[in-house]
């Protein structure tokens, strides 16, 4: 199975479902099953799948599907391989060094409304 997954942070369920032919329902399925599917939710509770995600359905769904294994067998399958284990959304996701960056961002603009706040209440505008 080849497919081609756009260039994109996160994909719709309904996006999903149509790159790994499978209904909607089946990814929430799959997601309740392996704790290395756990999409985001975005504030309209939408799920929200990152490429991550995306890969790792379609590796499970060769395994469902086109080499017939069971849900059992495909995490066990998973596991002895060394592709999936229960922290593999973490390790595939984390990206310290972007984390760090924004941090750093937030943490600056913090200080410069700090800054602004204490001069303004210092002129009495506020």
């Amino acid at each position: 199975m080849n497919v081609e997954i756009p260039d994109k942070l996160y994909f719709k369920i309904g996006e999903v479902g149509k790159l790994a032919d499978v209904p909607p329902h089946v990814l929430r399925y799959w997601e309740s099953e392996f704790s290395a599917i756990r999409p985001k939710r975005a504030n309209s509770k939408q799920r929200l799948y990152r490429r991550a995600d995306v890969e790792f359905i379609l590796k499970l769904k060769v395994l469902l599907h086109e080499r017939r294994y069971t849900i059992a067998g495909a995490k066990k399958f998973l596991e002895e391989s060394g592709e999936w284990h229960e922290d593999l959304h973490e390790q595939s996701h984390e990206q310290p060094h972007e984390q760090k960056k924004v941090s750093l961002t937030i943490g600056r603009i913090k200080e410069e409304l700090q800054d602004l706040q204490k001069l303004l209440t210092n002129k009495g505008v506020v």
